[in-house]
C-alpha cells in the first residue's frame, strides 16, 4: 500500500473538530438567538464530557508511559494539541456569547443583569434572597498548602476568595437552588434574570466577618470519569455501580475552568489540584454554560427560535387502533424525530394491556427521567405478562437513573438483568410475543436510537417494526444469549457485536471490491456517528484502491484520511450539523446490483465492535429499503449544513454554488414526510374505521 505521511487522523483531535462544527452553528448570525444559545450550551456540555472521559484517558496513558496512538502522537503531544484547540474554541464561544448572543437576548426581553447593573429594587430583592435562602446553606472551607484539600465535587461551581491575611477559602455555589434567578422587571424590561453565582460572589464577604476579601474568582473542576466498575462483584453489582458514582466526585482533576482576574488564586488552585498551565481554561463570562440550556427552551419566546417542526404520526399507521393488525401485514419504518416517537410508546403500552400478549423483552440503555416506556413495562408485569428487561447500568452518566429504573421494575415484578460482564449492551431491541388465532406471533422493534422519549425529539434515528420470522427468531436467540446462560448461537439475519458484526462488515467491504466491475461499479454509502476502528478503515482503504466509490457521512470522529492518491482517492467524507443531532447508522452496499441496506446501533469504533453488545439488521422490505436508500443518499446533497473533510484534516463548510439551489437535508426529510401525511389525509376514504376503544392519551 502506498506510503503517506500519516494513515489516520487522531481520534480526539477529530472530536474537538466536531465540537468546532457545533460552535459553527452558534456563530451563524442568520440563526435565531435562542438557537444560537442552544448550540453554545451544547459546546460547553460536550467539552465537560470530553474532558471527563477522553482527556482523563489520555492523562492515564501518559502516566503509564504508553506509546504513540495510530496517528503517531504521544499522549503528551495529544494533550498539548487538545489544549490549544479547545482554548481557541473557548475564546470564540465567549466572544459569540458576550458580543452577540447576550445582547440579542436582552433585545428579545431576556436580559442578563450582572452586578453593578442591578436597579435598587433588584439589588434589594437579591440581597434579601441571599440572606434568607442562600446564606444559610453556604459553607466556607479553608484551603491550606500541604494539607488535604476540601471536597470540590466534579463540575460543581465554587467561589474562591483570597483574604487580606493571605488565607484562601472556597465556597460551593448551592446546587439545590436554581442558577437562573428571575428578577422583578424595571420599566422597559420584560424578563430580566441574574445568576446565583453572581449573588454568592457579591455578598460572600458576609461569610468572612472580620476579614477583607482581596481577590475573588469563580471556578469549576472537571474530574476523571473514565473508570469502570469492578466486574467481579456479581452479587452486589448495583452497590459497586453506586461506588463508581461516588468516586467520580473525588477522582483526579483534569481541568480547571475559571472566571475572574486573580493570578494568585489561579496559581494556588492549580498547585493544589496538580494541574499544569495547559489544564487551566479561562472563561471570560458566565462559567458552565450547560446550566443556561433552560433559557434556550423557555416558553413564550418561540419567535426567537426557528419555526417548529411538529413530529408526525406515520401516515400509513392507524392512530386509534392497536398496531398488531397493521404490523402483522407490513413492516413499519419511523424516521425520528420527523415521525413521532408515540408509535414506539403505543407498541409497548398496547402490549402491556393486551390479554393476548404473553411476554415482552427489551433492552434499556438510556431512558428519560419520567419514562412512559418504563411505566408501561411496570404495568405489563402487574398485568401478569412475563416482562424481561436488560438495564445497562454501565451507560455512562446515566448509571444513577438506570439503577433507579431497575429497582422500580423489580418491585413491579419485572425480571431485570443488569447487563453483561465486561461488555456494555448498547443494542436497542424489543420483542413482544403474542398469542393469535394462527398461533404465536413475535413482533420485533429494533432501532438505531434509545428508548428515550425526550431524545427522540432531538436525535435523528431510524426505527423498524417487523414480524419477519427470521428476524423474530434471531431476536429470541439474542435475548436468550444476553439474559441467560445460552451459548453464542448463529443467527440468520441479525449481526451481533462482538460476535460477528465486525467480521461481517469487513467481509461486506471486501466483497464490494471484488464484485466491482465496469457494468456494476462498486459503491459503499454509510452514515454513522464515528469512524475510529483501524481494521475497518484499512478495509475501506483497500476498497478505494480497488476503485470502489465510498461516501461516508460521519457526524463526529473520523480517523480515516480521505482523498489521498493511491490510498483513499475514491473516499468522500461529509458531516452534517443541524437542528437535530444525527444519530442513525445506515449502510448501503451496491453488491453487483443486488443492493443491500442495513441499520445498526453500532458506530464503526473498536469500543462498539469489540467491547459492546450491538446489533445490525438488514432492511428486507423492498419499499422500506427504497425509502432508506433515498434518505441515506440525500445526506450527500446537503449544501447548507454540510462540511467536507479534506486530506489535511480540515473541515470546510459547503455552500450552494452559483447555479445550485440550497438543499437542507433535515428540512427536506421533514417536508417529505409532512407532504405524505397531507396526501394521506386528503385521499378519499376506502372504508370507515370503527373505534373499538378510546385512543390512548
Amino acid at each position: 500500500m502506498l506510503t503517506v505521511p500519516f494513515r489516520y487522523f487522531n481520534r480526539d483531535l477529530s472530536w474537538v473538530d466536531f465540537n468546532a462544527r457545533v460552535l459553527g452553528e452558534a456563530l451563524r448570525q442568520d440563526l435565531p438567538v435562542l438557537d444560537r444559545l442552544k448550540f453554545l450550551t451544547i459546546v460547553a456540555s460536550n467539552f465537560d464530557e470530553f474532558f471527563m472521559v477522553r482527556v482523563a484517558a489520555i492523562k492515564r496513558a501518559q502516566r503509564m508511559n504508553l506509546g504513540r496512538d495510530p496517528s503517531g502522537l504521544l499522549p503528551e503531544e495529544q494533550l498539548q494539541l487538545i489544549s490549544e484547540k479547545v482554548k481557541e474554541i473557548t475564546r470564540k464561544t465567549y466572544e459569540c456569547l458576550t458580543a452577540e448572543v447576550l445582547p440579542d437576548l436582552a433585545r428579545a426581553g431576556l436580559e442578563l443583569i450582572r452586578p453593578g447593573s442591578y436597579s435598587e429594587a433588584q439589588y434589594e430583592y437579591l440581597e434579601n434572597l441571599f440572606q434568607k435562602e442562600v446564606y444559610p446553606i453556604l459553607t466556607p472551607l479553608k484551603l491550606e498548602e500541604g494539607k488535604e484539600p476540601p471536597t470540590m465535587g466534579n463540575l460543581k461551581l465554587h467561589g474562591a476568595f483570597l483574604l487580606e491575611s493571605g488565607q484562601v477559602a472556597i465556597v460551593q455555589v448551592p446546587t439545590a437552588l436554581d442558577r437562573i434567578i428571575w428578577l422583578p422587571p424595571e420599566p422597559g424590561q420584560k424578563k430580566p434574570w441574574a445568576l446565583l453565582d453572581d449573588v454568592v460572589m457579591l455578598w460572600a464577604h458576609r461569610l468572612f466577618n472580620g476579614y477583607t476579601i482581596k481577590e475573588a474568582m469563580l471556578f469549576k473542576v472537571t474530574r476523571d470519569a473514565d473508570f469502570s466498575v469492578d466486574e467481579e462483584r456479581d452479587e452486589d453489582f448495583v452497590e459497586a455501580m453506586a461506588e463508581v458514582l461516588q468516586n467520580r466526585e473525588h477522582s483526579w482533576p483534569v481541568r480547571l475552568s475559571y472566571s475572574g482576574n486573580s493570578p494568585v488564586l489561579k496559581e494556588r488552585l492549580a498547585k493544589l489540584l496538580e494541574l499544569e498551565e495547559m489544564d487551566l481554561y479561562e472563561m471570560p463570562g458566565p462559567i458552565d454554560l450547560r446550566s443556561l440550556s433552560e433559557l434556550a427552551f423557555i416558553k413564550g419566546f418561540d419567535q426567537f427560535r426557528e419555526p417548529l417542526w411538529p413530529a408526525l404520526w406515520p401516515a400509513e399507521l392507524p392512530e386509534d387502533e392497536p398496531m398488531w393488525e397493521y404490523l402483522h401485514q407490513s413492516d413499519l419504518l419511523l424516521q425520528l424525530p420527523y415521525h413521532s416517537f408515540d408509535p414506539v410508546v403505543r407498541f409497548i403500552q398496547d402490549a402491556a394491556i393486551d390479554p393476548q400478549v404473553l411476554a415482552i423483552k427489551i433492552t434499556l440503555y438510556r431512558t428519560s427521567g419520567d419514562s412512559p416506556i418504563v411505566k408501561a413495562l411496570e404495568q405489563a408485569a402487574r398485568n401478569g405478562k412475563q416482562v424481561t428487561v436488560l438495564v445497562e447500568l454501565k451507560a455512562r452518566f446515566d448509571e444513577e437513573r438506570n439503577i433507579t429504573w431497575a429497582s422500580r421494575l423489580e418491585r413491579a415484578g419485572v425480571i431485570v438483568v443488569y447487563g453483561i460482564a465486561q461488555l456494555k449492551v448498547h443494542a436497542k431491541i424489543c420483542l413482544v410475543v403474542r398469542k393469535e388465532e394462527n398461533g404465536i406471533c413475535r413482533y420485533v422493534h429494533i432501532s438505531t436510537g434509545n428508548y428515550n422519549d425526550k431524545t427522540a425529539r432531538l436525535y435523528s434515528d431510524l426505527s423498524l417494526f417487523t414480524t419477519n420470522q427470521q428476524i423474530a427468531q434471531d431476536a429470541t436467540l439474542f435475548f436468550n444469549m444476553i439474559t441467560g446462560y445460552s451459548v453464542i448461537q448463529s443467527t440468520q439475519q441479525l449481526l451481533i457485536a462482538p460476535v460477528n458484526l465486525k467480521r461481517r462488515l469487513i467481509e461486506l467491504i471486501d466483497r464490494e471490491a471484488k464484485r466491482s466491475s465496469q457494468d456494476y461499479p462498486g459503491r459503499i454509502v454509510a452514515k454513522f456517528n464515528s469512524l475510529a476502528d483501524v481494521d475497518i478503515i484499512n478495509a475501506l482503504y483497500r476498497a478505494s484502491q480497488a476503485g470502489v466509490s465510498i461516501e461516508l457521512n460521519v457526524r463526529g470522529i473520523c480517523m480515516l484520511v480521505p482523498g489521498v492518491p493511491g490510498l483513499s482517492e475514491h473516499i468522500r467524507v461529509v458531516s452534517i450539523v443541524d437542528r437535530y443531532l444525527e444519530h442513525s447508522r445506515i449502510l448501503y452496499f451496491a453488491n453487483g446490483g443486488a443492493e443491500e441496506l442495513y441499520i445498526s446501533s453500532a458506530d464503526w469504533m473498536s469500543r462498539n465492535l469489540d467491547r459492546r453488545i450491538e446489533l445490525m439488521v438488514p432492511i428486507l422490505d423492498a419499499s422500506i429499503a427504497e425509502t432508506v436508500k433515498k434518505l441515506l443518499f440525500s445526506y450527500f446533497n446537503d449544501n447548507t449544513h454540510s462540511h467536507i473533510l479534506g486530506s489535511d484534516g480540515s473541515w470546510v463548510r459547503r455552500e450552494p454554488g452559483s447555479e445550485e439551489s440550497a438543499f437542507r437535508v433535515q428540512e427536506a426529510l421533514y417536508t417529505s414526510i409532512k407532504e405524505t401525511n397531507e396526501i394521506s389525509r386528503s385521499a378519499p376514504r376506502q372504508e370507515f374505521v370503527v373505534r373499538r376503544r378510546p385512543p390512548s392519551e
